[in-house]
């Protein structure tokens, strides 16, 4: 069986057996994928690296749909493919009744229903330092956060931590390789919130040239190239409702990218998850509105709430696009 068929085949199954070693693939060359390794954004070691290329590529924005997702799975198979299936669903017995039960943070492993399929300590790898950092190139405060990681590499010693959470860096450089360049069309950020704030404000009319549109889960169907975003840090939104009233005021927050979706399962890709670039299948249930959403802490306290579906305008592509992506079509070579 082909390298491509048993990673699908994973996708597909919920694995038993426990973590497995992760192992990273390489790029493609430009000629074939057309991005530009964020390495390559910056130069220099680790406490004197500086930006070289801030800029980012413009186009429509209805021909990103693709491209998002082609991006995200290449960088996830630089980050060895690490996988977390969280689909685990099975019955409590309430006094009112029987309920779905999910990943819940506050139970201790291994009553959880959890399968981590490939992990990694990506993050403290010296020689993905230089891709991080080409993933904070992508925003306006990129500079000054690398700056201060110089201090702290300098001054540390062992593993170091990053100074600030990258999942925004992360899907702010996929957005500026993606075509989404233009600031009118994706606020790239280092915090998740500055863009959810900006398709909230689209969905409200005041951002016709957004590129995302803000909605409720299950309000419309979740395609590939779409973002899910949930709350962290404290805060519980559940609804668009609880972030317009917050509009402009940070709060933690986490957004993944789509790249797969099928009957009752979503695949996800986000950065920063498990120290590096991660895929998440999620479950999908039918809830209060018109279409499947994930499985949230409306279902089951605890759980992770996405609140905001961010639905890009784009024109549609094919359900499986992880599947069809340069990176795992290369597997089967």
């Amino acid at each position: 069986m082909s390298r491509a068929l048993i990673l699908l085949s994973a996708l597909a199954i919920l694995l038993v057996a426990g973590p497995v070693a992760a192992q990273s693939v390489e790029r493609l060359p430009r000629e074939t994928f057309d991005v530009i390794p964020p390495a390559e954004r910056v130069e220099g070691r680790r406490g004197a690296m500086r930006i070289v290329q801030p800029g980012c590529r413009v186009g429509p924005t209805e021909w990103a749909r693709r491209r998002i997702v082609d991006i995200a799975v290449q960088e996830w198979g630089v980050f060895g493919f690490q996988t977390i299936d969280l689909r685990g669903v099975r019955e409590r017995r309430l006094p009112d009744g029987v309920v779905p039960d999910a990943l819940n943070p506050r139970l201790d492993a291994p009553e959880q229903d959890r399968a981590i399929v490939a992990v990694g300590r990506w993050e403290h790898t010296p020689g993905l330092a230089a891709t991080i950092a080409g993933y904070w190139s992508a925003t306006p405060d990129g500079g000054d956060i690398l700056s201060r990681q110089n201090r702290q590499w300098r001054d540390g010693e062992g593993e170091i931590n990053w100074v600030e959470p990258w999942s925004a860096a992360f899907i702010s450089w996929v957005m500026c390789e993606a075509g989404l360049g233009e600031m009118a069309q994706f606020e790239r950020d280092i915090s998740h919130r500055v863009y959810i704030d900006q398709a909230i404000r689209a969905r409200d009319g005041e951002r016709p040239n957004a590129a995302y549109v803000a909605h409720d889960p299950g309000e419309v169907a979740v395609m590939p190239g779409d973002l899910l975003c949930n709350s962290r840090g404290g805060v519980n939104y559940r609804t668009l409702a609880d972030r317009r009233r917050d509009l402009g005021r940070y709060v933690g927050s986490h957004c993944d990218v789509v790249v797969r979706v099928g009957e009752d399962t979503v695949a996800v890709i986000g950065g920063n998850v498990l120290n590096g670039v991660s895929l998440t299948l999620l479950p999908l249930v039918e809830g209060q509105g018109a279409y499947r959403a994930v499985l949230s802490g409306a279902d089951l306290d605890g759980a992770r709430t996405m609140f905001a579906h961010l639905s890009l305008q784009a024109d549609p592509v094919e359900a499986t696009a992880l599947d069809a992506s340069p990176t795992i079509r290369a597997l089967n070579r």
